[in-house]
């Protein structure tokens, strides 16, 4: 099992995330992408699917067209899921990315 973020550690993580929103039901943070195109999106979603896979950790995610929406979260943090480091170091690379 993963450890969750307590509310000191969650507050300090998402302060360095300005730009993804906190979703206190599910424990877990939101963003949406806008890009060019379909084109520049799909290759985004690729880029970060590399990521992803190498950290054995994955996205919540759709497109359509030119936008992006990601939710992060991890499933098997706490008894029910939430919030973990893990999803703070994903969204970081993500963020590096653009």
């Amino acid at each position: 099992m993963v450890a969750q973020l307590n509310d000191a550690e969650r507050q300090a993580a998402l302060a360095t995330l300005p730009d993804w929103e906190y979703d206190g039901k599910r424990d877990a943070i939101n963003r949406t992408f806008k890009f060019a195109d379909f084109t520049e999106a799909y290759g985004f979603m690729t880029r970060v699917a590399l990521h992803a896979e190498k950290a054995d950790h994955h996205p919540e995610w759709s497109n359509v067209y030119n936008k992006v929406d990601i939710t992060l979260t991890t499933h098997d943090a706490g008894e029910n899921g939430g919030l973990s480091q893990r999803d703070i170091d994903l969204a970081t690379k993500i963020e590096a990315l653009l």
